[in-house]
């Protein structure tokens, strides 16, 4: 299904006309329920404290978690205490506010909520009402909340909204679910506060348009490798030249693997559901070939696997020209609507 719809969204696949009809359905039930919010008949929860959505408008993977760990640390440096709102997804315990800690169980709270607890230090929250979570931050001395995802999740009310877009894909073919990957349509680009785009866009895209010009671009490098079982860290170059599996089950997988490609890496893909939880039974691939996963896969399996597992954690780089005064005017909104940094 995934290659299907990749193949229809990305390729140019004149199939996309089969699912117009259901697009259709998609477009109306989105148009209704922002219009109800609009108008007030469907009421938005503000919390005590400011709250900055880091969310997309594509279906599938772009990079916003990486952006929230990053944001979550430079706010830090400004004197702020940053709570973390996620769904949950792919965990059992999303319908109620759960607090998630480095140990928490990624089958139980999703595993994006463990790695962003493990990565960014700050108090995490998980519950598909992301309101109830972050008032639940506050209570627990918050005073900026940072909503991983949700920007179409309008019933928690915000100050700041960042959007984030997949260089290489772009929007696709642009047409709304299931047509296309659009969430919502290209003219919420205007609304957003910022636009920052994983990597160069592709030369024929013109996603952005007029929004491209106010976007920045951010990289995500990976330096080293580490064991699962916590006894070795590795420079990445140590796996230049070598055959190994790469195994991801995240929104786009082939961003993995065209990263170990670039560090010159020999890569058997092995591409899973996002958020599937993965087993050490499951990537048992019959040799002894080094098995390199995302940090956010890894965290599903713990440390009691063999010694060719390895996790290749990322970070986020942003040109500073650009990120320092991005960044302080984000500070500025947060102390106009109430942060205490």
């Amino acid at each position: 299904m995934y290659n299907w719809l990749h193949r229809i969204w990305y390729e140019g696949s004149g199939y996309y006309r089969l699912l117009l009809p259901l697009t259709g359905l998609y477009w109306l039930t989105v148009t209704l329920r922002r219009a109800l919010y609009n108008a007030g008949i469907l009421g938005s929860h503000s919390a005590v404290a400011p709250v900055i959505i880091v969310g997309n408008i594509t279906a599938g993977g772009t990079g916003k978690t990486p952006v929230t760990i990053w944001l979550a640390h430079a706010l830090k440096t400004k004197g702020f205490s940053p709570g973390i709102v996620s769904r949950g997804y792919g965990g059992s315990r999303s319908s109620t506010s759960m607090r998630v800690g480095v140990e928490s169980d990624p089958a139980t709270v999703g595993d994006e909520p463990v790695l962003l607890a493990r990565r960014s230090g700050c108090p995490v929250v998980v519950d598909r009402d992301r309101a109830r979570a972050a008032s639940m931050l506050v209570e627990d001395g918050a005073d900026v909340i940072i909503a991983d995802d949700g920007l179409q999740h309008y019933r928690l009310a915000r100050s700041y909204e960042i959007c984030v877009i997949d260089g290489a894909r772009g929007l696709g073919n642009r047409y709304l679910l299931p047509a296309g990957p659009m969430r919502e349509t290209v003219v919420r680009l205007n609304e957003v506060d910022q636009v920052l785009v994983n990597g160069r866009l592709r030369a024929d895209s013109d996603a952005l348009s007029a929004m491209e010009q106010n976007s920045i671009v951010f990289e995500l490098r990976a330096s080293e490798v580490s064991r699962l079982n916590g006894s070795e860290n590795r420079p990445i170059e140590a796996f230049e030249g070598k055959t190994v599996h790469g195994v991801a089950a995240i929104g786009n997988p082939h961003r993995f693997f065209d990263q170990l490609r670039s560090h010159g890496m020999q890569v058997i893909e092995h591409a899973f559901p996002d958020h599937a939880m993965l087993s050490p039974a499951a990537l048992k691939f019959g040799d002894r070939f080094p098995v390199l996963m995302t940090e956010k896969d890894a965290v599903k399996l713990g440390q009691s696997v063999p010694d060719h597992f390895w996790a290749v954690p990322v970070d986020l780089h942003m040109d500073p020209q650009e990120a320092g005064p991005w960044l302080e005017q984000i500070v500025s909104r947060l102390r106009t609507d109430g942060g205490t940094g």
